[in-house]
């Protein structure tokens, strides 16, 4: 717990006394909590001390209800900063990926283009292999034909 509820000596009378955590949750609660203008005021909903000069009075359920209010406004403020910060992960790896993407497709138009120059090379190739084939045949045929 906090240091201050360790130092308060219990503030219970009467034959029940409260364990120890509960003690020191009470007297933290009472040491941090605000005290409302209407808390002075008894409640008929609320416990009454069995001694009307004790110092200690119940927590009021509007300052419960804003304390978890408060813790709830706390978790949704942690979750919305934990969310930007997601978020901003989320858009600078999309922007990677886009940016890895794009220099793909630059090496894949760069492979493309040179595989066409080896295929219109070796095009060039066929052909010239095409024309000297022809001209050994022509050169040839008279070695074969009938005199």
């Amino acid at each position: 717990m906090s240091e201050p509820a360790r130092h308060y000596p219990p503030q219970e009378s009467g034959s029940r006394t409260s364990p120890g955590p509960l003690r020191d949750w009470l007297a933290a609660m009472k040491a941090h909590a605000p005290v409302a203008p209407d808390a002075k005021a008894p409640r008929a909903d609320a416990p009454r001390a069995a001694d009307p000069g004790q110092a200690w009075a119940p927590r009021v359920v509007q300052a419960a209800e804003a304390a978890v209010a408060g813790a709830e406004a706390e978790d949704v403020s942690e979750l919305m900063a934990e969310n930007l910060m997601l978020k901003a992960k989320l858009r600078q790896e999309t922007d990677r990926y886009a940016e890895l993407q794009a220099i793909l497709a630059q090496e894949i138009r760069d492979l493309r283009k040179h595989v066409q120059d080896e295929m219109s090379d070796l095009q060039a190739i066929r052909e010239e292999r095409d024309l000297w084939q022809a001209r050994c045949e022509a050169l040839a045929q008279p070695l074969f034909q009938k005199r």
